[in-house]
């Protein structure tokens, strides 16, 4: 069976836009994911919400620095077939400069950091698939939440596609195939995000073929 880790922020742990707790595994992407595999593959989800591609936040419970984290979610889970990584949403809150150019720096920092982990063994090292994170949108009528700006969230899939394309990665834009909840304009709806498992079961599957 292969092995596959989600490591991502409130997206990837399922937040639930009008109360902030969590859908149910059946509304929570890599759940979804797991079973579209039907048996093939294991998904390990790993999100926290308000996590960063590399940027500290201490205004949360737990480390929000996905440059952090990542190398003990490796060690936790490996030997791993695949990494998807679903990060930016949160880069682009004005306190973390809220810029596009800046989120894909930080991804790349998390793809360097799973090119050059010491994987046991050393030879096991896993596939990559980065995801371009749904739009953001003024939640019914007010400004968009933590200052982002949703002109930035357009330029983050041309940005992450490229990175791809540079690194050798898979890419899938979350954008085209879920948008997020009106209540927020971040998060999404619970069927947005159990169709966002459906939809990168494709992506997966000619990862790991």
């Amino acid at each position: 069976m292969k092995q596959i880790l989600a490591f991502g922020d409130s997206l990837t742990w399922g937040a639930d836009p009008a109360t902030g707790l969590r859908h149910p595994p059946r509304a929570q992407w890599p759940a979804v994911l797991e079973a579209e595999l039907a048996g093939t593959a294991r998904v390990t989800g790993d999100g926290i919400g308000g996590r960063t591609t590399c940027r500290d936040d201490h205004g949360g419970p737990a480390c929000r620095n996905g440059a952090k984290a990542l190398p003990q979610a490796l060690s936790a889970h490996m030997p791993l077939d695949l990494v998807i990584l679903m990060l930016g949403t949160n880069d682009l809150k004005a306190v973390h400069g809220g810029r596009a150019v800046g989120a894909q720096a930080g991804l790349r920092r998390l793809v360097e950091i799973i090119d050059t982990f010491p994987y046991k063994p050393r030879s096991a090292r896993p596939h990559i698939l980065i995801v371009a994170p749904p739009l953001c949108i003024a939640p019914e009528g007010n400004a968009p939440p933590g200052g982002r700006d949703p002109a930035e969230f357009r330029l983050l899939a041309p940005l992450f596609r490229a990175l791809a394309e540079q690194t050798g990665c898979g890419f899938f834009d979350a954008a085209t195939v879920v948008n997020p909840s009106p209540v927020d304009g971040v998060h999404l709806e619970a069927e947005e995000t159990a169709s966002l498992g459906r939809a990168l079961a494709a992506p997966v599957r000619a990862l790991l073929d």
